[in-house]
């Protein structure tokens, strides 16, 4: 049997343009192998966001495919637990390399299959290739403790992996999800059946061809194509250990619920509503910049965007000017050309919801200051695609739908305050809590406002600046247990502990 050929290295994956790649290849994954679907009657047609038209079908996997893909994860943890840390960073440290050197080509693939601007998918894969080699830095500095005990015994504890973990990914990041949730998985001996989100079903398939070529053994990272059916087998599984899920709050619930049937550990990254804070002192200009960062990343599609924005009353009028202006230039079209900063969004269902949120918030009485309409790029190959014109909210008051809930698309709202005390209390009034920012030049008041602003994250100074050495996660319904940083580990790993006696034991039954 010839060997097969890895996505990246086909000839319609090369060079890849808008409108042209259709996907024929099977695109689930494991025991080292491209595997082809048993069943295709439940396939879904997945669309290239930017062009309306069919990309490949989705495949979901039953029963049956879902025990095959964990067994062979289950087989491949067996050996991948046996090395060292420095034979498991060794072998990350050269997918970390494979990725760098194809930085350009996973990129343009990214930006096919979810429709993000190629600048925001080449720092994805940037940040992804830095996850793997953070991580397998830590991998080889991975121990336990030993703790002295009286008369001359002792106990030492081992940190040992989970065995089988579970992804769910997301659309809006895929192959960078792929990556946050793999490289802890794997620097603590584990291994990762991974289920990417059925709108971007692509990319993961090229990372786990990626960490194959690096010598990882045959199953170790796996993917398994699916919606919410094949989601609810990887959670019942009894092989699996723990399951980390980014996506909805309403899915993250039936995702610890069903995880808790088989007591399995759960990471949760779910939704947000985060605030950002502008106080009348700040660097404007930052201001109006972070504002824009916090709102219009990946078409709006952003978990821990700062899509409440508090201005204080003073510089409303200027923050506003400004920002409408830069609105309206943004440079939304094709997102393979570098010159755009806003592709299309996910889906059609995905933007007719994001127009519903825009026009209950006119009847609720907000205006659109700019944007909020679908956008209709002049290339003629683009006429089919899910643009929208980049939105900005004023008139908006706390108690507006599209200030209380997750949009999901370009959409800022823009609140005004008077005080400190006043803005703390409307902030917080919300049941998410993923991340916040505060814009000022009062170094006392920047650090009184995180410390009182519940959210997993909050940004001084700037917004979405996501480094793989800091965690990432939320409070309330935002989620639990962190993503990134070297807390992670924790969350991929258990503790052993280990009572050795020296001496006798005690008599005490005679």
């Amino acid at each position: 049997m010839m060997a097969q050929q890895p996505l990246l290295s086909l000839p319609e994956f090369r060079n890849v343009t808008t409108g042209t790649l259709v996907v024929k290849e099977p695109l689930n994954f494991w025991g080292g192998a491209r595997v082809q679907s048993k069943d295709t009657k439940n396939a879904e047609p997945v669309y290239e966001p930017a062009t309306g038209r069919v990309l490949c079908d989705m495949i979901p996997c039953g029963e049956e495919e879902v025990d095959q893909a964990i067994k062979s994860a289950h087989s491949a943890y067996l050996k991948w637990s046996k090395l060292s840390g420095m034979e498991r960073a060794r072998i990350m440290l050269e997918a970390a390399r494979i990725i760098r050197e194809r930085k350009n080509e996973i990129a343009r693939l990214e930006v096919i299959n979810n429709g993000k601007s190629i600048t925001e998918a080449e720092v994805d894969i940037d940040i992804s290739w830095q996850t793997i080699e953070y991580y397998a830095g830590i991998a080889p500095t991975l121990a336990g403790q030993h703790i002295q005990l009286p008369g001359g015994s002792f106990a030492y504890t081992r940190r040992e992996p989970l065995g089988v973990c579970v992804g769910i990914g997301a659309w809006n990041y895929p192959f960078q999800i792929a990556a946050w949730k793999s490289a802890p998985a794997l620097a603590c001996g584990n291994a990762m059946v991974f289920k990417p989100s059925p709108m971007a079903p692509v990319t993961a398939v090229v990372l786990a061809e990626i960490y194959k070529e690096a010598g990882v053994p045959d199953g170790l990272f796996n993917v398994v194509q699916g919606a919410a059916a094949t989601g609810t087998l990887l959670c019942h599984h009894p092989m699996v250990a723990k399951v980390s899920f980014t996506g909805s709050v309403p899915t993250g619930k039936k995702v610890m619920e069903m995880s808790a049937k088989g007591v399995k550990q759960v990471t949760l990254e779910l939704g947000g509503k985060s605030p950002l804070i502008i106080f009348k002192d700040c660097d404007l200009e930052n201001a109006i910049r972070g504002a824009l960062m916090a709102n219009f990343l990946t078409q709006g599609q952003v978990c821990c965007n700062g899509t409440r924005v508090f201005v204080q009353r003073d510089i409303m009028k200027p923050f506003l000017e400004e920002v409408v202006k830069r609105t309206k230039a943004i440079a939304v079209g094709d997102p393979l050309l570098e010159g755009t900063r806003m592709g299309a969004l996910i889906s059609k269902p995905q933007m007719d919801k994001v127009l519903g949120f825009i026009s209950q918030a006119q009847e609720q009485g907000a205006k659109v200051l700019c944007g909020g309409v679908p956008f209709v790029p002049s290339d003629p190959k683009l006429k089919g695609g899910y643009f929208l014109s980049p939105c900005v909210l004023d008139n908006c008051r706390d108690d507006m739908t599209c200030v209380k809930e997750e949009i999901f698309g370009p959409v800022m709202s823009v609140l005004p305050f008077d005080t400190e005390e006043e803005v703390l209390e409307r902030a917080n009034n919300t049941t998410f809590g993923l991340a916040s920012g505060v814009f000022t030049r009062d170094i006392a008041r920047a650090h009184r406002v995180a410390e009182n602003l519940q959210a997993g994250t909050c940004f001084i100074n700037n917004y979405n600046i996501s480094p793989v050495e800091v965690p990432f996660g939320g409070y309330k319904h935002s989620g639990f247990g962190r993503e990134n940083g070297t807390v992670t580990i924790e969350y991929y790993s258990q503790l052993k502990t280990v009572v050795v006696e020296m001496g006798d034991v005690d008599n005490y039954f005679q």
